[in-house]
């Protein structure tokens, strides 16, 4: 055997020992998903933590965004497959589920007390010992949106009827430029819309969705060819978010530094008390928390219950014929799949250990 024969088969020999030669496993390459929300709202800040921290790749997924003004038009574009998975308000949701089969898997969080009616803070304690003031008032707010069904629901608080004031569908922004004009004395608006009107046009709340007890739930939603085909995936997106908000309750300073970055990318400039009051108000939910809620073993579940009346709503203003039963669209398996497989909630539970 010649010394380059014997150099030849050492150099094999110690490739095979390190692993050089062997074949390679290519990694595999992640999945596209398009994932919808509204820009500088709170329920949609786990999509912003997750991307700023990198864990869609942790979960094998890479997703584009889409934003929408409001949630009339983000589930209206589901039905063009324009999006994924995403999240929105609850009656988008329920508009969703009628019209194009809109899936809702999930919770975003408890927005009850950050849909609301307001005005003048001078005209808060009149309007609220006389409400009938409000008749023939008009009333600027979204339609079709979580304040309209809160709005109407501090309307029947009050016992006066949706009629009794004229309703000026606005998008959000052209609510808040009215009341900073002085074109509109009593308006409809959602967080953080709320604590812009608080700071720079001098409004105060007059009645909440909370205040009215209209529970107001923001929905994680998912189209129904999608969510048909692509199971794992969901519960991909579903684990990225709630780990979002465990992470957030573990890094609360810098949860809320982020907070304004995100806002700030959307265009809304958020002082430091508007955002603690976002963290305040807005009860956001573990995994344990998602399946509880929408557990369905001795009946009925809590979250139905919620879309239920919701629901209701929409049927009495005509805006759907009646309203679809949330069994029908409330899908609680992928909220479960996170839950079975002990990898993937291990991650979405990293940071909140009440799971």
């Amino acid at each position: 055997m010649t010394m380059t024969t014997k150099r030849t088969l050492l150099a094999a020999a110690l490739a095979c020992a390190i692993g050089l030669g062997a074949p390679t496993v290519e990694a595999q390459p992640l999945k596209k998903i398009n994932i919808s929300y509204q820009p500088s709202l709170y329920w949609a800040l786990p999509f912003y933590i997750a991307t700023e921290k990198g864990w869609w790749k942790e979960v094998g997924l890479e997703p584009s965004f889409v934003t929408f003004p409001a949630g009339a038009p983000q589930v209206a574009a589901a039905q063009a497959g324009s999006w994924d998975v995403g999240g929105t308000g609850s009656v988008p949701a329920v508009l969703g589920a009628s019209r194009f089969g809109l899936v809702t898997a999930g919770i975003t969080n408890d927005e009850s007390k950050t849909n609301a009616m307001m005005t003048r803070a001078d005209k808060v304690a009149a309007i609220t010992k006389d409400p009938s003031q409000l008749k023939g008032q008009k009333l600027l707010l979204t339609t079709n949106s979580t304040v309209d069904y809160a709005a109407r629901a501090c309307l029947a608080k009050w016992g006066l009827k949706s009629s009794d004031m004229q309703f000026v569908n606005l998008g959000q922004a052209q609510i808040i430029s009215a009341v900073m004009a002085n074109n509109g004395e009593v308006s409809g608006v959602w967080a953080p819309n709320t604590y812009t009107l608080e700071e720079k046009a001098g409004a105060k709340v007059l009645c909440s969705g909370a205040d009215a007890g209209a529970i107001v739930p923001g929905a994680l939603v998912v189209r129904p060819a999608f969510a048909k085909d692509n199971a794992d995936d969901v519960a991909k997106v579903l684990a990225v978010y709630v780990r979002g908000w465990g992470w957030a309750k573990a890094h609360p300073k810098e949860a809320r530094e982020m907070t304004k970055r995100f806002y700030a990318v959307g265009g809304v400039e958020a002082s430091d008390a508007a955002i603690d009051q976002e963290f305040a108000l807005r009860p956001t939910y573990s995994l344990a928390q998602q399946v509880a809620l929408m557990d369905r073993a001795k009946g009925a579940s809590e979250f139905d219950g919620w879309l239920a009346r919701i629901g209701g709503f929409m049927a009495e203003v005509g805006t759907l014929p009646s309203a679809p039963d949330p069994k029908s669209y409330v899908d609680d398996s992928f909220m479960k799949k996170v839950a079975a497989d002990p990898k993937l909630k291990a991650f979405a539970t990293e940071f909140d250990k009440t799971n």
